[in-house]
């Protein structure tokens, strides 16, 4: 009589395998499933980590205890990485001493195991080949294990939709990056790069390090938009928010190729590209908005934004945006056009966690939940967030000048404390102020104030505001004094004389002309400007 035991079935499987090259899965034999593994290789990679040095050093980064399938495998490997840390030699007899010594030397087999594994190992020229597909095994176990958590909370009625859609993301993204990225690094490996950044700066020219806003004064204090930064932009209305952060990712996309996210929860899609369509084009935006332009201006529109059709800027205008909504679609963004800056208009306007904990909350505490989630978003995609916010009226009541303070942002402190830059942009002339303490004019400009600066100096910027064309440029040249009332004036002449900063810096885009440049003997010390 035929015997129906597993070791049978198994035989069975493997001549029918043989006739017919079907596949011999116990799940294609009605034997349930069995998660993803390769013992076998396990096997050989452990035995010929005991055996030579060399393909230990190319595989001990790659791996982790938890990468192989069986217990006995994982302690083995734990052995052979405490002794590589402590740069102690890995073989048959350290390997056996240190499970010994830990007390899991029967869990990892027994000596006679350990032996085992050396003794069938044949070649080590494939190590990194059988790593890689031990690997693999693994990845596809944690995918099963997070797709059956993800079920479990699909079946149950408490659990919010968007919450587990944002799980599931996060956990699929960590599962790709803690299987290209190492745990931890050394302090040597850490050194090493950090000298590779210097180097690589020190070959920049432009000294720009992070993503260039297109001013170049602000670039020339920052730097640049740094990665992993959350830099937050705020004003009252009517100061020109929208139309400095559309200028910088003007600057960015076109000047200097660089893909830009803006996600616009105040303005539709349409709207912001009429701005940047008249910015462009340098033609008035009401025309525009009313669809009145002569024929001169229709040439013009179309000469001017031919290149804006290649600009890598990406538009989603979807309104009350959540966090988690946010999340999702800039981690689609990075992985599908590798976006490297988000520019969010504008902070307030976006809702919390939609499970109802952050509605259920005050107001302070949902802003405190997404600036925090906003930093987070900057770390785990390595770009720079800029966040615009609005500030409290506290500015409208105070006398003097007006100028906005940290204390001013609006319903919340945890922005100040997330963020690593905090810019105010002032319109003097929003509030009557048309000269400076110098009697000056100032009309028409903007200053950039630098509130919060965790990796630099706070060095303040005047910008030209042009209304009409709603965007932000550099100025021609700023005729002022200094902080101390004293008259230094700094004028850079943009015509064919470059100032220092220019000649010293051959990417910079700063362009200048003639038409505004003072007379050849005008005294700006005893004459008025």
């Amino acid at each position: 009589m035929e015997s129906n035991n597993p070791s049978s079935i198994s035989k069975k499987a493997n001549s029918s395998y043989n006739r017919s090259n079907q596949p011999t899965r116990l799940s294609d034999l009605g034997l349930g499933k069995l998660p993803p593994q390769a013992p076998e290789l396990e096997e050989a990679l452990l035995g010929a980590l005991m055996l030579e040095k060399e393909p230990l050093a190319n595989v001990i980064e790659l791996l982790k205890p938890e990468t192989f399938y069986k217990e006995a495998h994982q302690k083995i490997f734990q052995a052979i990485q405490g002794l590589f840390q402590a740069s102690q030699p890995v073989d048959l007899l350290t390997v056996n001493n240190y499970l010994k010594v830990n007390g899991d030397l029967e869990k990892a087999g027994g000596t006679s195991y350990l032996a085992q594994l050396t003794s069938r190992v044949s070649s080590t020229s494939n190590v990194e080949f059988h790593a890689r597909i031990i690997i693999e095994q693994f990845i596809k176990r944690q995918l099963i294990h997070v797709s059956s958590e993800i079920q479990r909370l699909a079946y149950e009625d408490t659990t919010d939709v968007f919450q587990i859609l944002d799980r599931m993301e996060q956990e699929l993204f960590s599962i790709a990056e803690s299987n290209i990225r190492k745990n931890y690094e050394s302090m040597s490996d850490i050194l090493k790069k950090a000298i590779d950044e210097l180097e690589k700066k020190q070959k920049q020219k432009s000294g720009l390090t992070g993503i260039p806003s297109g001013f170049t004064e602000l670039d020339r204090h920052t730097s640049g938009w740094q990665k992993q930064e959350l830099i937050i932009i705020a004003a009252r209305p009517g100061m020109g928010k929208t139309a400095f952060v559309v200028s910088a990712c003007r600057n960015a996309a076109l000047d200097f190729g660089h893909a830009v996210a803006l996600f616009s929860l105040e303005m539709s899609s349409i709207q912001l590209v009429n701005r940047i369509v008249s910015a462009e084009a340098e033609i008035e935006a009401e025309k525009i908005r009313k669809g009145k332009l002569e024929p001169h201006e229709w040439q013009q529109l179309h000469t001017k934004i031919d290149k804006l059709f290649q600009a890598p800027i990406y538009i989603d205008d979807t309104p009350a945006l959540s966090i988690l909504e946010l999340r999702a679609k800039c981690r689609r963004l990075k992985a599908q056009k590798n976006i490297e800056l988000i520019v969010i208009d504008y902070l307030q306007l976006m809702t919390g966690d939609t499970s109802g904990k952050g509605a259920s909350g005050n107001r302070e505490q949902e802003i405190a939940q997404i600036s925090r989630a906003l930093k987070q978003l900057a770390k785990e995609l390595d770009v720079p967030v800029i966040a615009l916010s609005q500030l409290n009226r506290s500015t409208e009541t105070r006398g003097g000048n007006k100028k906005p303070q940290l204390s001013d942002l609006r319903e919340s402190g945890a922005i100040e404390q997330d963020a690593d830059q905090v810019m105010f942009i002032y319109r003097p002339e929003y509030y009557g102020i048309t000269t400076d303490e110098q009697g000056n004019s100032i009309a028409g400009m903007g200053e950039i104030i630098m509130a919060k600066n965790r990796s630099g100096s706070l060095e303040n910027v005047w910008l030209k505001f042009i209304g009409k064309f709603t965007k932000y440029c550099d100025l021609d040249f700023q005729p002022f004094a200094d902080g101390n009332g004293n008259g230094v004036f700094n004028l850079s002449e943009l015509g064919d004389t470059a100032s220092q900063f220019e000649q010293g810096n051959s990417d910079s885009v700063f362009k200048g002309s003639k038409m505004n440049l003072p007379p050849a003997d005008f005294d700006p010390l005893n004459e008025p400007f």
